[in-house]
């Protein structure tokens, strides 16, 4: 378990079907990536998912980049952040269609260890196709809050 810091952001907010996803992440970071760009103000980081609870079949998330200023919002792009939060980590390595079951491995392990999900989750793609054609060698950084029990 471990601490993060509050990560300001730039980012679009997304609520859509999951058989949706691959058509709308990749305008979403298309237009994240403008807008950061041209205030001069990231990305400052690696591109991120920030998911608010899960629904079966609904994603309800921002996808954004860490800024080193405040962003003016332009469009659909807004400031945010990555919460200052107690968080379980991992690493998943692969290609992006294992993720879901990445995360299913993930909150499992996360229970057996006496642990509840806060409902708020985040993974960072801190290496993806933009580092070579192989999925084997993508990274993908899963991070999922946790509810800290009296």
């Amino acid at each position: 378990m471990l601490e993060t810091k509050a990560l300001p952001a730039a980012v679009i907010h997304l609520t859509v079907p999951r058989e949706r996803i691959q058509e709308v992440m990749g305008p979403a970071i298309a237009e994240v990536m403008e807008a950061v760009r041209a205030q001069g103000i990231g990305p400052a980081g690696a591109l991120f998912a920030h998911h608010f609870g899960m629904r079966p079949g609904v994603f309800n998330f921002e996808v954004g980049v860490p800024v080193s200023a405040a962003l003016v919002p332009v469009g659909r792009v807004f400031p945010s952040e990555l919460p200052a939060a107690k968080v379980i980590r991992t690493i998943y390595r692969g290609p992006y269609e294992g993720l879901g079951e990445a995360w299913d491995e993930f909150m499992k392990e996360i229970e057996a260890a006496g642990h509840q999900s806060a409902g708020n989750l985040w993974e960072t793609y801190l290496s993806g196709p933009e580092s070579g054609p192989d999925p084997a060698g993508w990274t993908t950084e899963l991070n999922c809050v946790i509810s800290i029990r009296p």
